[in-house]
């Protein structure tokens, strides 16, 4: 009696798992142009971000170019130990978490004012102008942007010291002194993002009925208090996934912005664990070290998002995944 049962148990999963597998085929092949369309997308992410991840042994390797990964002689966790012991480890870790956090305090708030005002702007040309101004700098290349921070800012020729001479001060040697990059970098960061990073709260600002704010009027609610009562609080659940988007990269700062404003006698408060991957990688050709540094800034944004994903999940519902 009890192995009949059984056998109309497994009968019952078989078809099952046969009616899912037909809805499966079904679907797909519903909606195979969709499925061809994505097919470049998921082989560009394989061959680009997926494949390469192999490569992470050679953190725990001796990497030999000859001998390649399969072949280069295993050490552990020898990188990771030499990196926590190396003397430059703090400052690399200080100044990495400096400027993020300064463009965190400084630079996050900015596009959701921005946002903010261009949701009052009445006057749709003038709101449309304003919002193209705020856009463009996103598009000028980081190179170019470097540069101009380096010609204005320049001690003999630069728009910023020529106007302190004319005041009677004397010239700054703004990209001498370890004081002023940060400063700097934030700065830059903020004019050339700030902009377009505002199209996910203006999208979401979009995104709110209008019978919310014309119940408010009825109840002689003004125009602070509908910002107040309620397209901020419509713009919470954006700003909480745009803060834990930017936690996880928390240990990455602009590497390219860095490698083209530093110099030896700014890395006090300049260098940063990608510039330090950078040199030790492919200016000193030790792989395995570079790798080691890398892969310990990956884990703890790992960690920084998912422990922040989930403390928010907790305390308002809103989360990543």
């Amino acid at each position: 009696m009890a192995s009949s049962e059984q056998t109309v148990i497994q009968m019952g999963r078989k078809k099952n798992k046969g009616s899912k597998l037909q809805l499966w085929a079904k679907e797909i092949v519903y909606n195979k142009w969709l499925y061809i369309m994505f097919l470049p997308v998921f082989i560009w992410y394989f061959i680009f971000a997926y494949w390469p991840m192999h490569g992470l042994l050679m953190a725990f390797q001796k990497y030999n170019v000859v001998k390649g990964i399969t072949g280069s002689e295993w050490v552990g966790m020898k990188y990771f130990k030499q990196f926590l012991d190396d003397p430059h480890f703090w400052r690399l870790i200080k100044n990495t978490l400096l400027l993020n956090i300064y463009s965190l305090i400084f630079g996050f708030p900015v596009p959701i004012i921005l946002a903010l005002c261009f949701n009052e702007i009445r006057s749709l040309l003038f709101k449309k102008v304003a919002q193209t101004i705020s856009y463009l700098p996103y598009f000028i290349s980081t190179v170019v942007v470097c540069g101009m921070a380096l010609t204005f800012l320049s001690p003999s020729t630069g728009v910023v010291n020529i106007i302190l001479n004319k005041f009677g001060m004397e010239s700054v040697y703004f990209f001498q002194d370890p004081a002023y990059f940060r400063t700097i970098y934030v700065l830059l960061g903020i004019w050339q993002g700030a902009g377009f990073s505002a199209i996910i709260y203006i999208a979401a600002l979009s995104g709110i009925s209008p019978e919310l704010y014309e119940a408010a009027k009825i109840d002689g609610a003004g125009r602070w208090s509908q910002l107040r009562y309620i397209t901020f609080p419509s713009l919470v659940p954006t700003i909480i996934i745009m803060l834990l988007l930017n936690l996880g990269t928390i240990l990455t700062a602009d590497f390219g912005k860095i490698l083209l404003l530093y110099n030896p006698t700014i890395y006090e408060t300049a260098d940063v664990l990608n510039t330090y991957v950078y040199r030790k990688g492919l200016i000193d050709n030790n792989y395995s070290y570079a790798t080691a540094v890398g892969l310990f800034q990956a884990v703890i944004g790992f960690i920084l998002v998912y422990g922040a994903n989930y403390l928010s999940k907790k305390a308002n519902q809103t989360s990543l995944w």
